[in-house]
């Protein structure tokens, strides 16, 4: 039985606040405890993880990475519910959340594990930075390429001339990677993906690393670059910044309480979406 449900929500979305405050009460009537707290305010959600036995996430794909990061170094499991556009890694829809609520508290449900991305800025020696979806090496605000040395497990690959590198889990092959041209990989794949982004002159198509490989980018660029994780967290880079990214230790557990064989039908109808 589940007794602690943290629920986060995505705050520019008035019916995720509003199912926020619907869910609590529902888990609070059947005896759980929980809390509420929006995704975007990171570290006061991080404080409350401990003890928690399950996060119910309202919003889109976006939150989703967000609460990945949130419970980043716990074992616990995200349930998605999906009230953004296309909800690549949610399960629910907001109707079924609510009616889905006793199941969860009595332990319904089964778990699916995402690889996750560790990247570390060595030439700033800083702490790791972990993301669910992808890591990106990119030009600044400047439309003038910039060059990405490559390489994989201390061996050189290439020198990119290109926009930008995306480093992608299976997760992410679905996100700026499929956008940029890159392959789809079944979620449960455990393999690295690194593709480059407008690439003029030089190597272009994406390559599948193990799951074990080490990536290291070296920027050469006369002007400014960054690095971004997932998209929302950003750190500029300048001539000679080195990047390395490998496989996180940390999963991301999400749970799942539908049936196992629906990946590719909901891939089909998430991409028909888009359009």
């Amino acid at each position: 039985m589940r007794k602690r449900v943290g629920i986060l929500f995505q705050p520019k979305i008035q019916a995720a606040g509003n199912l926020a405050g619907e869910l609590e009460k529902a888990v609070k009537d059947l005896g759980g405890s929980a809390w509420v707290c929006s995704a975007w305010d990171e570290e006061k959600a991080a404080e409350q993880v401990d003890g928690t036995d399950l996060v119910i996430c309202l919003g889109g794909d976006g939150t989703m990475l967000r609460a990945a990061r949130i419970v980043n170094q716990s074992s616990v499991p995200i349930m998605g519910v999906n009230l953004g556009r296309i909800g690549f890694m949610t399960e629910l829809s907001a109707e079924e959340a609510l009616e889905q609520v006793p199941a969860l508290i009595e332990g319904e449900g089964w778990i699916e594990e995402r690889v996750m991305l560790a990247a570390e800025l060595v030439s700033a020696d800083t702490s790791p930075l972990y993301g669910l979806n992808d890591v990106l090496v990119a030009r600044g605000e400047r439309c003038r390429l910039i060059r990405v040395r490559a390489s994989v497990d201390g061996e050189f690959v290439t020198t990119y001339k290109c926009d930008g590198v995306i480093v992608a889990t299976a997760t992410g092959s679905t996100g700026y990677s499929l956008a940029a041209g890159g392959p789809i990989l079944h979620p449960q794949a455990k393999e690295i993906l690194l593709k480059p982004i407008a690439a003029h002159l030089s190597f272009s198509a994406a390559m599948i690393l193990p799951s074990d490989s080490t990536v290291e980018m070296e920027v050469n660029t006369t002007h400014d670059a960054r690095l971004s994780v997932d998209g929302q967290i950003e750190k500029p880079l300048v001539d000679g910044s080195i990047i390395r990214v490998k496989r996180s230790p940390h999963v991301t557990r999400l749970m799942r309480i539908k049936r196992t064989a629906l990946f590719y039908q909901t891939l089909m109808q998430r991409l028909e979406k888009r359009e």
